[in-house]
């Protein structure tokens, strides 16, 4: 997959990033929160800042323990809301690690690591109109639901 477009407006606190197959038709939207989305702008445009923000954090984290961060997936989608992982490998092992889908892309794209989502989370992105529309809910509520 690749990210495709970032939807960014400052009057809503739901923004809007789409992911799109790299060799095939189907492509989602995923509502984020501002924060995330102006985080994966600036790392899609290689924009850095004076001090390390949250996802130069865990890069400088991930790198620091030695490992290396594979890929991400978009593995599932519960009631409307997308749940991801981190792909890591160190010393051979790899290990996984639950993330919102908003703080995976942007550190797949900061990172330049490739972003997969699950068939089964296409599928039901692409069930069409009959299938509930899965991007009403942002992933970065207070109540951690990604």
């Amino acid at each position: 997959m690749e990210l495709n477009k970032i939807v960014i407006s400052e009057n809503s606190v739901e923004q809007v990033i789409v992911l799109k197959e790299l060799e095939g038709g189907r492509a989602f939207p995923i509502v984020i929160g501002l924060a995330e989305a102006l985080a994966i702008d600036r790392n899609f445009k290689s924009q850095k800042t004076p001090r390390p923000m949250t996802h130069d954090l865990v890069e400088n984290v991930i790198k620091g323990l030695e490992a290396r961060l594979e890929r991400i997936i978009v593995n599932d989608l519960k009631n409307r809301t997308f749940y991801a992982k981190l792909i890591l490998r160190k010393n051979g092992k790899v290990v996984e690690v639950d993330s919102r889908p908003s703080d995976a892309i942007a550190l797949a794209v900061l990172m330049r690591v490739p972003i997969y989502v699950e068939e089964r989370v296409l599928e039901d992105v692409s069930a069409g109109p009959s299938a509930e529309p899965p991007d009403l809910a942002p992933d970065d509520d207070d109540e951690d639901t990604a």
